[in-house]
């Protein structure tokens, strides 16, 4: 039991990056595709009309930097892979998207790195 514990805390604390990896690994070496599985699993779950008007698609929007205004332009930058120019330039026009159009998992991944580092978003 304290192995699946461990386990657990190990999933809750990857980085986006490494939740995409994993993904990766899921869908080339097992044949398991991460997003069929969750959506399977929520309209078992849901109850069938409810979960095809479940929304798939998430736009990540940097609504403020919050206290900590540098690490969340680091964080940015990394995250969207655009120049620190840039990734300042979205953080000062805030609110402003950080990534579009992401699934739910990665979405809610990449909030609360941003949450993390000190800024406020929100999903969309």
């Amino acid at each position: 039991m304290a192995d699946l514990k461990d386990f657990a805390e190990q999933l809750v604390n990857l980085t986006v990056k490494e939740v995409n990896e994993l993904a990766t690994i899921l869908k080339d070496e097992y044949g398991i595709e991460p997003a069929a599985a969750a959506v399977a699993v929520a309209a078992g779950g849901a109850g069938g009309g409810e979960a095809a008007e479940e929304k798939s698609e998430f736009d990540v929007i940097l609504t403020a930097a919050g206290g900590s205004k540098l690490a969340v332009v680091k964080l940015v930058k990394e995250l969207t892979g655009l120049g620190l120019k840039d990734a300042k330039g979205l953080v000062d026009d805030a609110p402003s998207p950080i990534k579009e159009g992401v699934p739910k998992d990665e979405a809610e991944a990449l909030k609360a790195q941003l949450e993390e580092a000190g800024a406020e978003v929100e999903l969309k």
